[in-house]
Parts: C-alpha cells; structure tokens; sequence
C-alpha cells in the first residue's frame, strides 16, 4: 500500500477489449491505495491503454503522451505508462523515443501491473512486452458501469489476416477455463449487474486450446457449450458477445442464441470486404456467399436480429469493381451498425508491404460512398422498430436531458424515453418505441 494518497488516470483508445483491459488496471490501481482523478493533469499516475489498428489512433496516442512527457519533466514523481498494443508493437523503442516512460507493457501483462510498477517504484524503467500466458484476472475491476459489465473468455488471435496487427500484439489464443468464466459472472450477478457482455478478439475459436479440447477433429468444449452453462445463472437478465469471425461461425451456435432467451439477438460478425479475391488476400477463409448464407440462416431462426459488422474500404489492390461488390453486400442484407474503415498499412503485416496500395484519395471518396449507403441502411433498419414494444435494460440518465433515461434494445440500439433513473436504473422496461434516428430510438414506457 502507497503511504500517502496518490491519483490514476486512464486514458483508454481502441475496442472493447482494450476497455476491459483498462477497467482491470484500474482494479489493480485502487487496490494499491490509488484513487480516480478525472483531469489527468492533476493526477500522480498516467496510464495510456493504446490501439494500433489504424493509424491515426496511434498519432493521437503520441500527441497525448507528448503532453504528460513536457509534464515530466517539471514534475519528476509523476508516473507515466504506456499500455496495450502500440506498446507491444514498438517495445524497448518506445523508451528511446520518450524516456520519460516509465513503464511499457504489453496487453498480456495487464493482470501484471501491481509487480510492475513495484518494479518502478524500485527506480527501474521497465518494458514488459515478452509473451506469457495470462493469469486469471485475480482482482476487482473498476467497472464504468453498475449495470452492464465485460467478461473475457478467450485472449490472443491466431488468425493471420494480411492487414491485422492483433496477433503479433495480443498474442496466441488463450481460453480461460468455464469455471473460472462462471465464477466471476455470478461474482458480477451478485454485485447487482443485469447484463454481460463476453469478450473474444475471435469469440468462436474459444476452448479449441484448452486441455484435451479435441477428439475426432471436434472441439470438447465450445463457445456454444460455454453459452450454455452461464445461461441460467441467476441475477443476470442479458448475455451479448463479440467478437464473431464467420470462419468458425456456427449453425449449433445460431441454434443455440435462437434458444436461449437470455441471448440478445444481435450479432457482431465483421465480413471486411464483398469481393471473394480480396477476402483470399486477406486472408479470412471465407466467401462472401458463405458470409450471407451465414445471415440469412440468423433471420430465418430469428426474424428480428440485429447485425453489426466491420469493412475496410481501399485494401492494396482493391478495383471499382470489387469495391461495388462490397456496396452489393452491405446493400442486399441491411446492416443495423457497420463500423467502415480505410485500409491503414500497419508494421509487420503482409499487405503493408504490398506494392498495389490504393491512394488516399480513392480510399477517401470510396468510405464516403460507402458511409452514405451505412447510413440509409442503418435509418431503414432503425425504422422497423416504430410503434413495437421493446424491452430496455435502463444503464443510465439521458446526460442531454434530465428527464429522460436511456437503455439498450437487445439489438443494442440505443433509446431514450421519460422516466426517473432511481426508480429505473437496472430495470427491463417495456417502451413502445415512438420515433427513430439512424442510430438511436425515442418511445414510452408501455402501459
């Protein structure tokens, strides 16, 4: 324990992964004595969780740390770390390029932290980026949310998709064990949490490297079983997952959030591109007929299922032509939510070093094209929801409007609707949805 009370801050870039990596940071602070400080620029303790997918978030990460860094040098007990993926891809360079860090560590040693920093406390500079298999999150996160709560099951990616980073930064799959998964659901149940959300970097490979996982060519253990054995745990009213990679996406699986009521019926299944060629030099393993036989059998079992997904426009040799087969997808199924993105070249993959790079202002004009087609399907999909009955689990008060409190739909739109947050908070509440935006829904409660 700290003698005298110090401040953390946490500034965290990129996915829910790396969120849920800051919220056990944040665990493992306070319970060294550290207390929140919501201005960085008053607080003892930096730590800047990173996401390298794409450029740009990278450049920000350095604009801010810049910042702490000229902070430093004015306040030498200052403490300044930088975590997560640029801190994995970059190492030892990241000292030399600002020596004022004290501490780089990797998304694997996140669960490390306390033995770390007492490593800097010690006087030493530390990177911390060599692989190692986690241990289990052995301390109390510092949850943003009373309501709804991340729980990761499965670390790392094997995949070696051409553009992606994610494996040489997060490293091999490793599956935490079901029991050690249930234990901390209901541990979260108990505390009062309504819904779960279960976190993969690829949710479908999870249990294929647990021990004595396979027996002729199947897998002993499943994301499927897993969904099954925490389903009836008591207290919790919703599971949600992501992230779903179509390779390994199952008909058992879609069977079983068919069957499952507790299962939200929204999926998060990126499909990257529309053209076959390009998914070949991705390397994804999948065709976009095998990716829309995947939808299709999602509607059919479950008519009103949101679905959620990830594109990138621009990839090195990507045509006009198989850019349209990618506005053909997105076109024909209606997308509720698609994250689109401009292909960023990142270090130590396959296609940075591909000579067929498409230029900045063809990925430009493309991503708009494309956001303009995301935008009508998205306001096409939010439209059906007018005049039904949705339940909404309430997480907070509308920031916006004091009046109003807002939740999720179980194909995780956002509503908003009249209500007092003491009386709701934590509560499924029928709202009969009385207007609709793109990305958001306004209704009443439902007499």
């Amino acid at each position: 324990m700290l003698e005298t009370t110090r401040h953390y801050h946490i500034t965290t870039f990129g996915c829910q992964m790396n969120k849920a990596d800051s919220e056990r940071m944040a665990g493992i602070l306070e319970k060294m004595g550290f207390e929140w400080s919501e201005d960085p620029n008053q607080a003892d303790l930096i730590l800047y969780n990173t996401c390298t997918i794409r450029d740009n978030a990278e450049q920000k990460v350095y604009s801010y740390l810049g910042r702490q860094a000229e902070r430093k040098q004015h306040n030498p007990h200052l403490t300044l770390i930088l975590a997560g993926c640029v801190a994995q891809q970059e190492g030892e360079k990241l000292l030399q390029r600002v020596p004022e860090l004290d501490l780089v560590m990797g998304p694997q040693h996140a669960n490390r932290l306390e033995s770390l920093l007492e490593e800097v406390f010690n006087g030493n500079q530390v990177c911390a980026t060599e692989s190692i298999h986690i241990a289990e999150d052995i301390t109390k996160p510092r949850r943003q949310s009373t309501i709804v709560a991340w729980v990761n099951i499965i670390y790392g990616c094997n995949e070696r998709c051409t553009y992606c980073v994610v494996p040489n930064v997060r490293g091999v799959e490793q599956s935490r064990r079901p029991e050690a998964i249930k234990e901390e659901v209901e541990a979260l149940a108990k505390q009062g949490y309504k819904e779960i959300t279960l976190l993969g970097q690829n949710i479908d490979a999870y249990g294929r490297d647990l021990p004595g996982s396979t027996q002729t060519g199947r897998h002993l253990y499943t994301f499927t079983d897993l969904l099954y054995y925490l389903h009836d745990l008591p207290g919790v009213e919703r599971f949600r997952f992501a992230t779903s990679h179509p390779r390994y996406f199952t008909e058992r699986l879609i069977q079983a959030c068919a069957e499952l009521p507790k299962v939200c019926e929204y999926f998060h299944i990126p499909f990257q591109s529309g053209d076959n060629d390009l998914l070949k030099a991705m390397g994804r393993g999948y065709t976009h007929q095998r990716y829309r036989q995947i939808i299709t059998k999602i509607r059919e079992l479950m008519p009103h299922a949101a679905i959620s997904a990830d594109v990138i426009v621009g990839f090195p040799g990507e045509t006009e032509k198989q850019f349209e087969n990618t506005l053909e997808l997105v076109e024909d199924i209606g997308f509720d939510q698609l994250n689109s993105a401009a292909y960023s070249p990142r270090p130590g993959t396959p296609a940075a070093l591909w000579h067929n790079q498409v230029s900045f202002e063809v990925k430009n004009e493309r991503l708009q094209r494309l956001n303009n087609l995301i935008n009508l399907k998205a306001a096409e999909r939010s439209a059906r929801y007018l005049g039904r009955i949705e339940n909404i689990l309430v997480e907070q008060e509308n920031p916006k409007n004091s009046t109003q409190v807002m939740g999720r739909t179980e194909g995780n739109r956002l509503t908003f609707f009249e209500g007092n947050i003491n009386e709701l908070k934590g509560k499924l509440v029928p709202v009969r949805i009385t207007a609709t935006r793109t990305f958001s829904l306004t209704g009443e409660i439902a007499n």
